[in-house]
């Protein structure tokens, strides 16, 4: 019937021209909209469902609260499910005659659903932090010195004369640390219902800290509100409670009443507390003022000597040139951090000597700095390596104030701009980045930064770095005229400077992060000279006017990521110099155009962008060597023919959703002979195995990250890594590659109850670590009994070093044993074990698999409500139970409420290499088991790697070990707080 109808169509469409020729498209295009809707559908649905996830996990590990925003996208989501899946039921078998009327309607609804999975991008996050009944523990440094300066205030704070504290000194002299620790002392005191840190920093903008302090209160005020509404609303939150502000880095006088914050008086037993380098600052805030002194001589010694190592002492005619360098660095502690950190290592005499001299030669020639610190610091950047190493210290300046860094995405910012070249491989090139930071960081002028810390969050490469602001400055001022740096990152712009605020023969512009809603058509003549240009991360930027990249000839990096732009203007096209375009998360790019004539463009990303096809002429990007077109959710294909002209490219990533382009793209793939690095996403499991039966050889040749199901960031953890999500793995048979390093399993659908079951490890006979997170199905990791054959698992599980399993409610035992002797090889590898929201456990280690675990130096047993006993006994009333496990260095229980004992009742364990314990919230254990070292008098000695426990004081006070001493012995090793809010 639908034949002869596309005929009498076909026929009509000749004889009635247009108007029949609109309708007949629409009849035609019926069945094809209908299942494109269902695909969409079906597409926010997931995401529905993964963001669902994502919060469970975050509102899992407590203090945090789902935006409004959020809860509203999932509340429409919902409706609009509800009214899509009643309109394709009813549109099902539709008499043909109906069906051109209603594709238009068809039409609108994939509108409508285009439009809420753009929405559910969620840029800012799903949560926000929900303050608990005071606040945070702060990562921070012990003092050294500053002792009588930290009574002095704690004295105002617990007191009632005092409500407005002015901490004030010179940069680097400790005003931070000091309240960090202040802040955390608070958290035990119960006169404060909460304690609320918030950095300010400069320029001061009055919007975000309203958003940063009704954050810290759980609390979230509109955004499309004024100032003064918002001031108002915020006043009303704060009155509620008695709270403690500390409002870290203050440079600008503000009042209190213009952000929301009450004033603090007797009356409402609140406080606030100011730390600032401006005692002008201080005073028009009408603070009682608290000036930080630098150290003592002796104070400073100490402190130098905690980083350098007191190791220097022993080598001949050191120490007189010690404290002279010490003295040199007029007491001030990021001086001593710095400056220490950059001659960590060094024992010969000579080398001691040329530093003094250098450093009181830099110091006395510095005259044009009105903070004492830089004189200081500027010594430590001096003696940096070499040029390079330089640069990219100097390039991190044009990242804002506090900016965090994922360490990739910093390397890759350097081999961007050419600071890092010259090497065989893009894989050499990182290995170079990575040192350099690790330069940077001995020497002080990168800061550690961890994005995530909880184990339960369990997230590869989220190592970040960042730079303290007084070195930040140091960098800025460092900055010679021959770099023609122009830095305008975070400072509430709204539009680009005028002409006279712009640096002469300006190089490189920094205009991150600002609200920017517009570019004028053209840049001052100063800019000829521009070779960076950072536009990212102004949301509300929507237009580039078509002239303004005219007058660009040298620009080489061009980044406009997370924007509102949806089309470049042509003149693009005129950047023949340009080597490094991004274009990140910009969902609203619809239009790229030609880019033929970018003939030296290394680098063009397009991770998570809107656009619809590939940008014409990029097939003539031969010197491309960087390519992401991962998550361009609208991208329907890869025209043939493209990637194999692009012949110098060494990393690709890729969706791959449709059986066809699989076949056809990664052919061509494959004859990419210096590509380095693949990550591609696959829709399914039969796509991914027809990936791994036909490309052994290439995987073989490259790094790879591959991801199966539903879209994710890929882990980036390994060279060789796989993340399968929410895919039928029970029922369909995942044909791994033979070289996978790392294994992460998702929401896995249909699991059975262990894995060995599946087959699911039979190839991967190079894993080296797997997680395993909310795949309801799995009860054991593997099942062995007197007819099952061990080999299908045990290969694998002897090499595999580190398992995190997570979120699984039927898991209740590692390795089920059934009438068979285990595997004596089993798990012999394992050195980082994580057990986590596993509520079906009881036990942990079986007593014949402790032989099994000797490797191990990491256990985390997080929130698992029916977990009794670490390590099962062998009786009840076992008194000789001796448990060895002598690389273990660090032992973390947590929110255990059922925990009764690690090992048996009268056990030990012997772990003489154990460098961390944190017990937290596990309440039922009355005893730790750890056997401490004996000396030659027959007492107890700490273990010799120790360096803390972290426990709750109430605890503390009623637990139980074995020696009487052991107390008082451990008592410097104490810390009352959670490990992941540590340094």
């Amino acid at each position: 019937m639908a034949d002869i109808v596309g005929a009498i169509f076909g026929a009509l469409n000749c004889i009635c021209g247009t108007p029949t020729c609109n309708c007949i498209d629409q009849y035609r295009n019926f069945n094809d909209d209908v299942g494109e809707l269902r695909r969409k559908l079906n597409t926010l649905t997931n995401r529905k469902q993964d963001i669902e996830s994502r919060i469970q996990v975050a509102e899992a590990r407590g203090g945090q609260m789902v935006r409004r925003e959020v809860q509203d996208w999932l509340k429409q989501v919902q409706d609009i499910n509800v009214d899509v899946q009643a309109f394709l039921e009813k549109v099902q078998g539709v008499k043909w005659y109906k069906r051109a009327c209603l594709d238009k309607l068809v039409c609108r609804k994939i509108n409508v659903v285009k439009e809420m999975l753009e929405k559910g991008s969620f840029t800012e996050g799903l949560v926000i932090e929900r303050a608990p009944v005071h606040g945070n523990i702060i990562p921070t440094e012990n003092l050294v010195g500053e002792i009588s300066t930290k009574e002095e205030i704690w004295r105002y704070l617990m007191g009632d004369e005092v409500g407005m504290i002015g901490v004030c000194g010179i940069g680097g002299v400790g005003k931070t640390t000091i309240m960090k620790n202040l802040h955390n002392d608070l958290q035990r005191e119960t006169r404060f219902e909460k304690v609320i840190w918030v950095i300010v920093s400069h320029p001061l903008n009055v919007f975000e800290l309203q958003k940063k302090i009704a954050n810290a209160m759980g609390e979230r005020l509109r955004d499309d509100e004024e100032v003064m509404m918002r001031a108002a609303a915020l006043m009303e939150i704060m009155t509620r409670v008695r709270y403690v502000v500390i409002l870290d880095d203050v440079w600008q006088k503000f009042s209190l009443k213009e952000v929301g914050i009450p004033d603090p008086d007797v009356q409402n037993g609140c406080k606030v507390v100011v730390t600032s380098r401006s005692i002008e600052v201080c005073s028009y805030l009408r603070c009682k003022i608290v000036k930080v002194q630098p150290l003592s001589p002796d104070e400073s010694l100490k402190l130098f000597l905690d980083i350098v190592g007191d190791g220097v002492l022993e080598v001949p005619g050191l120490e007189e040139i010690l404290k002279l360098i010490v003295e040199e660095c007029a007491g001030l502690p990021l001086a001593f951090v710095v400056i220490a950190g950059s001659m960590r290592g060094v024992d010969d005499v000579n080398v001691w000597r040329n530093a003094l001299t250098e450093l009181q030669v830099h110091v006395s020639s510095v005259k044009d700095s009105n903070d004492e610190i830089f004189k200081r610091l500027r010594f430590s950047f001096n003696r940096l390596d070499s040029l390079q190493i330089k640069s990219c210290f100097l390039y991190c300046s044009l990242f804002r104030e506090d900016y965090v860094s994922y360490r990739r995405e910093l390397i890759e910012c350097w081999i961007d701009e050419g600071l890092i070249d010259g090497l065989p491989s893009r894989e050499a090139a990182c290995n170079r980045g990575h040192a350099i930071i690790d330069r940077l960081e001995k020497n002080f002028l990168l800061e550690k930064e961890n994005f995530s810390r909880r184990v339960c969050e369990f997230s590869f490469g989220s190592a970040g770095v960042k730079m303290h602001d007084v070195v930040r400055d140091l960098a800025i001022i460092s900055i010679g005229p021959e770099f023609g740096y122009m830095i305008k990152a975070g400072m509430n712009l709204e539009e680009l400077p005028d002409q006279h605020g712009w640096v002469k023969d300006t190089k490189k512009l920094s205009l991150m992060e600002n609200n920017i809603l517009k570019v004028p058509l053209s840049l001052p003549p100063k800019c000829l000279s521009l070779s960076t240009l950072i536009l990212s991360s102004n949301p509300n930027l929507s237009e580039i006017p078509e002239s303004f990249f005219g007058e660009m000839p040298a620009l080489k990096v061009l980044d406009l990521s997370n924007t509102a732009i949806e089309t470049l203007p042509n003149s693009i096209s005129k950047l023949e110099n340009l080597s490094a375009l991004r274009l990140q998360h910009w969902m609203k790019l619809k239009y790229l155009p030609s880019l033929a004539n970018l003939r030296g463009l290394k680098k063009l990303d397009l991770h998570e962008a809107g656009i619809e096809m590939v940008p014409q002429g990029m097939g003539m990007l031969v010197s491309l060597e960087y390519l992401d077109l991962l998550f361009c959710q609208n991208l329907k294909e890869i025209p043939t023919e493209i990637l194999p002209n692009l012949s110098n490219l060494q990393y690709l990533a890729v969706c791959c959703l449709r059986e066809t382009t699989i076949i056809r793209n990664l052919e061509e793939v494959a004859r990419l002979k210096k590509l380095e690095t693949l990550e591609c996403q696959f829709d399914s499991i039969q796509d991914f195995n027809h990936f791994v039966n036909k490309f052994k050889d290439f995987q073989s040749a490259i790094a790879y990250s591959l991801g199966v199901g539903i879209a994710r960031d890929m882990l980036r953890g390994s060279k060789y890594e796989l993340v399968i999500t929410e895919c039928k793995i029970g029922e369909e048979c995942v044909v791994l590659p033979n070289n996978l390093e790392l294994l992460w399993i998702y929401r896995g659908k249909n699991m059975r109850s262990s894995l060995n079951k599946t087959a699911l490890l039979e190839n991967a006979n190079e894993l080296r670590r797997c997680r395993i997170w909310q795949s309801g199905g799995i009860e054991c990791m593997v099942e062995l009994d007197s007819s099952s054959s061990s080999s299908l698992c045990c290969p694998v599980l002897d090499k595999l070093e580190q398992l995190y399993l997570q979120f699984l409610p039927k898991l209740c035992e590692l390795v089920r044993v059934k009438g068979a002797a285990t595997p004596p090889h089993i798990f012999s590898n394992l050195k980082t074990l994580t057990i986590a929201y596993c509520s079906g456990m009881r036990r942990l280690l079986p007593l014949e698999l402790q032989q099994a675990f000797q490797n191990l130096e990491e256990i985390h047993v997080d929130t698992c409500e029916q977990m009794e006993e670490i390590i099962a006994s062998s009786n009840s009333d076992a008194s000789s139970d001796k448990f060895t496990f002598s690389k273990l260095r660090i032992l973390w229980l947590m929110y255990l409420p059922q925990l009764k004992s690690i090992c048996s009742a009268k056990g030990v364990m012997a772990c003489d290499s154990i460098e961390q314990i944190v017990i937290w919230s596990c309440r039922e254990l009355k005893r730790i088991p750890v056997q401490l070292p004996l000396l030659d008098n027959g007492q107890p000695s700490s273990p010799p790697r120790l360096r803390k426990i972290n426990i709750e004081k109430e605890w503390w006070e009623s637990v139980e070990w074995d020696h009487p001493n052991a107390k008082n012995l451990l008592q410097p090793f104490l810390k009352y707080s959670p490990y992941w809010q540590e340094v």
